[in-house]
């Protein structure tokens, strides 16, 4: 799952929220940030890794990597962000929010809460805003610029920025992966958030 799923899956209010898309930056024993922050934000932080966990042994998400042929060893950041484009394209079936006022709500959040962001999400996140990446994944001209800035900030020579080809070399069957899968998803955070 990749930003746009976890701000969906977490709990309905800001420092889950906040939590949930710091997942990917804060590194390591939560309890070292218990000073740092909230209650709720560490609960968010956990949520995502939990999520994370899940995701990446399930078997439909398993068989989603296996369908990427070039880019192999990113597979699953590959489908991390296809589904984040796939949960944009059907967004209605699991959010009575508008993805508009949801994506517009998520940056005023972060905006708000941007003091305690870790240092890489507070320098993302002007460009993160300006360029729209969460309402982008709409669009595969969306995703593949996605792909283009993690191919950037990864310190290794790699072909992210040409994955959109699996994308739309394998749309359908990434496309019915994902929509057998996103309910499972949902189901499993809800019953760990009770």
């Amino acid at each position: 799952m990749n930003y746009l799923a976890h701000l969906l899956l977490a709990e309905n209010h800001a420092e889950s929220r906040i939590g949930n898309i710091m997942g990917d930056f804060v590194k390591g024993n939560l309890e070292k940030y218990n000073n740092q922050y909230s209650g709720e934000i560490i609960k968010g932080i956990k949520l995502h890794r939990k999520v994370d966990e899940f995701t990446d042994t399930h078997q439909i998400f398993i068989s989603s990597k296996k369908r990427i042929v070039d880019n192999r060893r990113f597979s699953g950041i590959i489908i991390d962000v296809c589904y984040d484009h796939f949960l944009a394209k059907h967004w209605d079936r699991f959010s009575d929010e508008s993805l508009d006022n949801f994506v517009g709500n998520t940056y005023r959040e972060l905006q708000n809460y941007q003091n305690i962001l870790p240092v890489n999400l507070q320098k993302a996140l002007p460009r993160m805003i300006a360029e729209d990446w969460l309402g982008s994944y709409r669009t595969p001209e969306g995703v593949g610029l996605a792909f283009a800035r993690i191919s950037r900030r990864l310190k290794r020579e790699n072909t992210l920025a040409t994955a959109i080809d699996e994308l739309m070399n394998n749309y359908s069957g990434i496309e019915s992966d994902f929509v057998s899968f996103f309910p499972e998803v949902i189901s499993y955070v809800e019953k760990i958030c009770q």
